[in-house]
């Protein structure tokens, strides 16, 4: 629900109600804001996943809980004096491409800092195994006041400016009602006693920042590059259109990942091996084969797709396919990220992560200015398969566990013959209604295949109880 608001909002509403100047201005503070997000949570939202298991006093529990809402504060407040007293060269180094952007240093910071405690927040409540309400908040929440916001624009209620201060607030509401919510399922008392692990907590915790960092980059790099490299901020809006075409392949990975999370780090806490190589498989399966359908869903419909949309916000065809691809492959990996940031091996992978942040950095570098956003798409595809390939290599030889089974060559072989025998074919009607029938059959021969393969327990008991068999 979230993704296809979320669709309608940049395939339409931004497209159509905003300037395309404007439209890339909002791309670039939201990327801007995602990169410094890691810094203002200081890994607090990693270190409360990986550690609140081990603790089993409410003494302990609440000093563990009063370490990770302050912690953060560590970064912000000096972040601040920073921001304060060095506001006219972050200006001018945000703004060397792009004079639109100087007005608008701070909102990226408020943007951060929101996002952080959201996150910080909504992991206080996924250690108590209660996850829906957070992903509503963080998938659907914003998304429909953005929307609301967006028509509010569109019928003059809202200039531009006011639109881009209420979309910080809404994210500074968004964490508000996130703490609400996790205050009401666990109150916190605080406690400032120290605890016997606490070196350990800290370590995390610094280490995490990097983790995320690393992952926010590979994530939003590419936006925020495009914004200071080329002249034209409308490059970031045409990349960000086909970027988010692409990510709503990550829908399923990220909804199981707020419950993967806990669940790795309680299997590695109790070294249950055998139900975390479970897990590890049967996560990868069921991932491939759901975000396979929605890769076949778009790589299929994407010609008739830009035949709807704006004509200049339809040149990112080959950004679609190649970050699709990258897309898929990291779902194929399950729970690995959750195998290797909740296990004592967490420091090596963010050696690799940070070697690898730094590649996309470079790789960026060197083909935006030829290629433009094509080659921004092409260095995050790298960034990402090298990135992607290393982890399993490590998970590997640390566990002795690989996620893909017979059943995962299997769904690759399908998803490259429906690929070749759809691309090229069409209804001849009105692009929504090909869209519309293409689809139903794809899904049809898709489903048909994957439970004839047999190749998940979990998703043929799925079919059969769809289909009542």
């Amino acid at each position: 629900m979230g993704f296809g608001i979320g669709a309608i909002n940049t395939l339409f509403l931004y497209t159509n109600f905003l300037t395309d100047q404007y439209y890339g201005l909002v791309a670039f503070l939201l990327s801007a804001a995602n990169i410094m997000m890691p810094f203002m949570a200081f890994g607090v939202h990693n270190a409360i996943v990986k550690f609140y298991s081990t603790f089993r006093t409410k003494n302990s529990i609440n000093s563990f809980l009063t370490l990770m809402l302050f912690l953060p504060l560590l970064f912000i407040i000096p972040s601040v004096f920073i921001g304060y007293f060095a506001y006219d060269s972050i200006v001018d180094w945000l703004s060397n491409e792009n004079q639109i952007v100087e007005n608008y240093i701070w909102h990226i910071f408020i943007l951060a800092v929101a996002m952080a405690y959201f996150e910080i927040f909504f992991a206080w409540t996924k250690v108590q195994m209660q996850t829906v309400f957070g992903n509503l908040m963080k998938e659907i929440f914003h998304r429909v006041c953005i929307m609301f916001l967006l028509f509010a624009v569109y019928f003059d209620w809202l200039s531009v400016a006011q639109f881009i201060n209420a979309l910080v607030a809404v994210y500074v509401l968004r964490m508000g009602i996130m703490q609400l919510y996790a205050y009401s399922i666990r109150f916190p008392k605080l406690k400032f006693q120290k605890l016997e692990n606490q070196f350990s907590i800290l370590k995390y915790s610094s280490l995490m920042i990097i983790a995320g960092s690393v992952a926010m980059l590979i994530l939003d790099i590419d936006k925020f590059m495009i914004g200071l490299m080329l002249p034209d901020i409308e490059q970031v809006a045409y990349y960000s259109v086909a970027i988010f075409i692409a990510t709503v392949i990550a829908v399923p990975q990220r909804a199981m990942h707020q419950i993967m999370l806990p669940l790795t780090a309680k299997y590695l806490n109790e070294k249950d091996k055998v139900a975390l190589e479970d897990l590890y498989k049967r996560s990868s399966i069921t991932l491939l084969v759901v975000s396979g359908f929605i890769f076949l869903l778009i790589i299929l419909n994407i010609n008739q797709l830009y035949q709807i949309l704006p004509e200049k916000f339809t040149g990112g065809l080959f950004v679609v396919l190649i970050v699709s691809l990258a897309k898929l492959y990291d779902n194929s990996l399950g729970n690995n990220n959750a195998i290797l940031f909740n296990s004592d091996y967490y420091r090596m992978v963010l050696f690799f992560g940070v070697l690898l942040a730094i590649m996309a950095i470079v790789l960026n570098i060197v083909f935006i200015p030829v290629y433009g956003i094509e080659g921004s798409a092409f260095a995050t595809f790298l960034a990402v398969f090298i990135y992607n390939t290393i982890k399993i290599i490590f998970v590997k030889r640390k566990f002795n566990m690989l996620p893909f089974t017979i059943g995962s060559a299997k769904i690759i072989l399908a998803l490259i013959v429906l690929s070749l025998a759809f691309y090229f074919w069409d209804f001849p009607f009105h692009p929504i209604i090909n869209i519309i029938l293409k689809s139903g059959l794809i899904s049809l021969i898709y489903f048909m295949l994957i439970y004839k393969m047999n190749v998940s327990d979990d998703i043929s008991l799925q079919i059969k109880k769809r289909l009542k068999l």
